[in-house]
């Protein structure tokens, strides 16, 4: 075990977090678009 603390991990940590946010940001995004373009075109439909 280290004694000491290791400031890599921390920025390594901060990185996935914000990547990891980003894409569930992206891929809730698009299929928000998505639903949003097949209501439309449901709505066009009637």
């Amino acid at each position: 075990m280290r004694e000491a603390l290791d400031q890599w991990d921390f920025v390594i940590a901060a990185y996935a977090v914000g990547v990891v946010g980003t894409l569930w940001l992206v891929g809730s995004s698009y299929l928000g678009m998505r639903r949003a373009e097949a209501r439309r075109e449901k709505a066009r439909e009637k």
